[in-house]
């Protein structure tokens, strides 16, 4: 049955008590009634006079909240340093605190021999009856001594400058491409940029003013005239190294190296005869030569033969081979592998210093 008043077959469709029916198209759901801008003031609020029932709320705000502004800053900030620190690179080299290098300083003084120069065949033989008899082969007569740490040096650095000239004394009188061939750059790249332009220049403008001669940086021959009798070179010297100061460490090295030679496209059973070259070099290294791996070459002295003393010596050296004598001679014998350094600008090479062939 319907309540009291309603008709037996309850309201009619479309009357004034269909409520339920004339609302149930309209949803409120959340969202919108978070939405509404009418809010109703609570009873306190009311209790003052004049108090509308309800009152504006203020809009939602669309926009970043303060906090998420600043969080974009600071990450755009952190990526942006980080692509500086990467463009700039953190770990960059710093420029070297010690002065500029010094120009090398070079002496090269020829030896003439006494005579002809001896010569044979056998090149073994050449060498066992020289005072190179005993001397090593190649880079194992230049060992290294046992690196002691100094006042301001590790032992890591003492033994890292060692080897740096080790390095450079290999490359320079050692490497065949160097010694009978035109090569430099072996040799060029141990060396500290501030000595650059003189390397260059002494190559593009050779020179006897005790700055610019090639052959105070290395030992090369004139592969038209000479070549390797004997590509195994014997060798015998020192390493010495020494701290000059807090942020610089001196290395001295002090080689005779001994070259079998012959001329240039003779026969293989041509004779052949010993070229002995005695190097004094002082190497100088500070912090950022150790970590790059380059030499400052502050002093060349060398003294070679045998050798014509009025043939230039300042490009290639020029030997003197088997049966060959020289036109004059120097002022004094010379003994290039006795300690002691000659003064004159042309030595005569002492008899002891030749093969007794």
């Amino acid at each position: 049955m319907g309540g009291p008043g309603d008709p037996p077959e309850g309201t009619p469709e479309g009357g004034p008590g269909g409520g339920e029916d004339e609302y149930r198209s309209v949803v409120f759901d959340e969202s919108f009634v978070r939405a509404a801008r009418l809010q109703e003031f609570s009873a306190q609020e009311r209790i003052g006079d004049h108090a509308p029932a309800v009152r504006s709320r203020p809009p939602l705000r669309r926009g970043l909240s303060r906090q998420a502004l600043i969080l974009v800053l600071l990450i755009a900030v952190a990526f942006g340093t980080a692509i500086y620190m990467g463009v700039r690179h953190p770990y960059q080299s710093p420029a070297s605190s010690g002065p500029p290098a010094e120009p090398l300083r070079m002496t090269v003084i020829p030896l003439a021999p006494q005579g002809k120069v001896p010569g044979a065949t056998d090149t073994d033989q050449l060498y066992a009856q020289s005072p190179a008899a005993q001397f090593r082969i190649g880079a194992e007569g230049i060992p290294l001594p046992a690196a002691r740490r100094t006042a301001h040096f590790s032992d890591s650095q003492v033994t890292n400058a060692l080897s740096i000239a080790k390095d450079y004394i290999v490359r320079s009188a050692l490497y065949p491409e160097v010694v009978t061939g035109d090569q430099v750059r072996p040799v060029r790249v141990l060396l500290d940029p501030d000595q650059l332009d003189q390397f260059d220049q002494s190559f593009r403008q050779p020179a006897a003013d005790g700055r610019h001669a090639p052959t105070g940086w290395l030992v090369r021959f004139d592969s038209s005239e000479v070549e390797l009798a004997d590509r195994r070179i014997r060798v015998q010297g020192t390493l010495q190294a020494a701290e000059t100061d807090s942020t610089t460490l001196e290395v001295t090295a002090d080689h005779t190296f001994v070259y079998a030679l012959r001329a240039a496209q003779a026969e293989q059973t041509g004779e052949a005869s010993l070229f002995t070259v005695r190097r004094e070099l002082h190497f100088r290294f500070d912090r950022e030569d150790l970590r790059l791996h380059q030499a400052q070459l502050v002093v060349s002295y060398v003294q070679a033969g045998p050798l014509s003393c009025a043939e230039d010596s300042t490009n290639r050296l020029h030997p003197l081979l088997a049966g060959q004598t020289a036109k004059e001679g120097g002022p004094a014998g010379t003994d290039p592998y006795a300690t002691g350094g000659a003064t004159a600008l042309c030595g005569s090479l002492a008899a002891g210093a030749q093969p007794k062939v």
